[in-house]
């Protein structure tokens, strides 16, 4: 006959899980790194956290939210997974890896951790090797990963209605107006 699980067993059972779960946020905090809030799925978690880093820096908070209040990250994350030519997503992700892996070689620190002066200098640099690659040279990572931050932050709800002017029906409504008056219907 199995033993019958007491409130003293089953208390101790879930100060073990507590325990494991906590284990890796603690190792986390301890090394400095923010424990990310959603779980990426076609970045591994220190991709995440490069990414979650870059789109700060190319679209910051000012008096709108920035890239990261908008889900930019997640958005990415998302297409990368979704909708992304494989070959695109792997030098996308090859790209933070080389950032990051930079990062630690000259500052000693992942690329999320380094004060904002550096992430800055990193990027530029990153435009930089791109802009000088010869004619014909394989895509750069960086124009890409420039262009999925801003078009996932101006189409995100926070960008389209805080950091853009949003109208959802422009002008003012005349219904049944003589077509004489307007000429030809507008196409947009």
């Amino acid at each position: 006959m199995a033993p019958m699980l007491n409130r003293r067993g089953a208390i101790l059972g879930l100060g073990g899980l507590t325990a494991l779960w906590a284990v890796p946020v603690v190792a986390q905090a301890q090394q400095g790194l923010a424990v990310l809030a959603w779980q990426p799925k076609g970045l591994s978690v220190d991709q995440a956290r490069t990414l979650s880093a870059v789109a700060d820096r190319i679209m910051p908070a000012t008096d709108t939210p920035g890239a990261v209040a908008a889900g930019v990250p997640q958005a990415i994350d998302r297409a990368l997974v979704d909708w992304a030519v494989p070959a695109d997503a792997e030098r996308l992700r090859a790209g933070l890896g080389k950032l990051d892996g930079d990062a630690q070689a000259r500052h000693g620190r992942p690329y999320a951790l380094l004060l904002v002066a550096d992430q800055d200098a990193m990027l530029a640099q990153a435009e930089a090797e791109w802009r000088a690659q010869p004619a014909g040279a394989p895509m750069h990572w960086f124009p890409m990963l420039r262009e999925l931050v801003t078009g996932a932050y101006f189409t995100s709800e926070i960008g389209a209605t805080q950091a853009l002017r949003y109208d959802p029906v422009p002008g003012a409504y005349r219904a049944c107006v003589p077509l004489r008056e307007i000429g030809r219907a507008w196409a947009t």
